[in-house]
């Protein structure tokens, strides 16, 4: 969705001026890349860097640079739970907020050394490597708050992509009762 967003951001119709291929698993699309299915690919870390070091392509642009900013990653609690749990809700909200607060006071290569073992698949220097491409496109947000412009921009995103006939309401969904405000 990001991917057409940002497509007709440029003044590409995804529709008509290119073929997007959704066909693939997601699993499989370095080796379709890589067979010959294709001429640009979507790709997350590591699959970016590996591909790119065994010489089949090249990292041309963060999709999430050039989509803005996106709540991508969230939680979800029952109303019942986030009500009768607060200290819970409180805690995890504060641990996440320390996470992020490590980010951004570390150097990729300190943060590698922390969470290496988190991946016992890739070398620490691709790890360092990974980190610092987010670093550089500022990919972490600084704080757990979740704005509703940035909200109303991820629906404005899959409505776009035909996945989202009706806007979800901010007040419904986000709670930032334990998140600090930019």
């Amino acid at each position: 969705m990001t991917l057409e967003w940002t497509l007709k951001e440029a003044g590409i119709d995804p529709k008509t001026d290119l073929t997007i291929d959704t066909s693939i698993e997601f699993a499989a699309m370095s080796g379709a890349f890589i067979g010959g299915t294709g001429d640009f690919v979507s790709l997350f870390e590591p699959n970016a860097l590996q591909l790119e070091q065994q010489g089949y392509g090249y990292v041309v642009a963060s999709l999430g640079e050039l989509g803005g900013v996106v709540p991508y990653t969230s939680y979800n609690t029952k109303k019942s739970y986030l009500e009768n749990n607060p200290e819970i809700i409180e805690g995890f909200t504060k641990a996440i907020q320390r996470g992020l607060d490590y980010v951004h006071n570390h150097t990729a290569s300190e943060i590698a050394d922390v969470i290496l073992d988190y991946f016992p698949d890739i070398s620490q220097n691709d790890l360092i490597t990974i980190i610092q491409r987010y670093k550089d496109i500022d990919s972490w947000f600084t704080t757990t708050y979740i704005t509703e412009d940035n909200f109303n921009h991820i629906q404005e995103i899959a409505k776009s992509a035909g996945q989202l006939d009706k806007e979800a309401p901010f007040s419904k969904l986000v709670d930032n009762t334990y998140s600090q405000n930019e």
